[in-house]
């Protein structure tokens, strides 16, 4: 049987790191973060990352662990990760999964492997000179000939993806459809019980993002995000993708409104959350707690422990 570990979810804002951290201080537990942007130095106040005083004395894994300008994966993640986890059990704790990225905790839980791959790869570098050189409609043409059950779910602008299927099927021989159906047919990593965290109305939660966008105007924001471009993190690269830095970064370099990138900020923070909803939402068997206007914490780590025990956590 895989070991059992908890797992905490739920949409941006919806309280995940309180809870774990609660949660951990009760039952001897160590948070594993499963944020994609928390993963990043230097990328404090636009992805929330947990202050020492919210950690409160809890050790927490997975933050800070790449520069912005680093291509992270979910392989990586699920590589670093799953270290952390084996080892947090190897100390006789309770591993606590924390975090929003939907991909991240599935692959981390699934027990799926990754084709192994470098971004500083020579067969890498060649594929990516050969899509500037011939554009994403022919590569896309040459990756169809080998893998078409790819190809069909690709656009001709996935550049990525396209590469990346193609280093895959010219580095091991399979079509990555094929390494992926033999991942998936693995034996789970971990047995987890997992606690989905929601506002009972769509308003409070709204609310609740708004709150925290204009804190992180105060914190800095637009102050981080000018010393990021400063020293050099490449606007396109993955880091300055995420939600706040790219708003922020546009209108910085744009000469635009910095409190019109904060709104946007809000209406893309939203949006996210409810695609994050919707991923949560297909997992099978995990337990909803659901907010009132503001999250009540102590009656949280009642219900959680409830589920903890049935669960034959503690």
């Amino acid at each position: 049987m895989p070991p059992k570990i908890l797992v905490i979810v739920g949409p941006t804002a919806s309280g995940k790191t309180r809870l774990a951290v609660e949660l951990a201080h009760e039952w001897n537990g160590e948070v594993v973060s499963a944020d994609s942007m928390q993963v990043y130095r230097r990328m404090d106040i636009g992805t929330a990352k947990p202050t020492a005083e919210e950690m409160d004395g809890i050790p927490h894994h997975m933050i800070d662990v790449a520069d912005p300008g680093e291509d992270f994966s979910a392989a990586r993640y699920v590589e670093m990760a799953s270290a952390c986890v084996d080892g947090i059990l190897a100390r006789g704790r309770l591993p606590i999964v924390a975090g929003g990225t939907g991909l991240y905790i599935d692959s981390l839980l699934s027990g799926r492997t990754f084709a192994a791959f470098s971004p500083d790869s020579p067969l890498r570098g060649e594929l990516e000179a050969e899509l500037a050189r011939r554009g994403g409609a022919a590569m896309l043409e040459e990756l169809a000939r080998v893998d078409p059950e790819t190809a069909a779910r690709l656009h001709p602008n996935d550049n990525k993806r396209i590469v990346r299927a193609l280093e895959v099927f010219q580095q091991t021989g399979k079509t990555i459809s094929q390494h992926n159906r033999e991942t998936r047919a693995l034996s789970p990593r971990y047995d987890a019980l997992t606690l989905s965290l929601a506002f009972q109305r769509r308003e409070d939660m709204w609310a609740r993002i708004d709150r925290r966008v204009d804190e992180m105007m105060a914190a800095g924001l637009a102050e981080e995000v000018r010393a990021l471009l400063d020293s050099g993190v490449p606007v396109r690269c993955t880091a300055m993708q995420a939600i706040g830095y790219k708003e922020m970064a546009a209108a910085l370099r744009g000469g635009g409104d910095v409190c019109a990138a904060a709104e946007e900020i809000k209406l893309r923070s939203r949006q996210y959350a409810k695609r994050q909803l919707t991923w949560f939402r297909r997992t099978e068997g995990a337990k909803w707690l659901f907010w009132g206007p503001e999250p009540d914490f102590e009656a949280a780590c009642r219900t959680s422990t409830k589920y903890l025990e049935e669960f034959g956590l503690v």
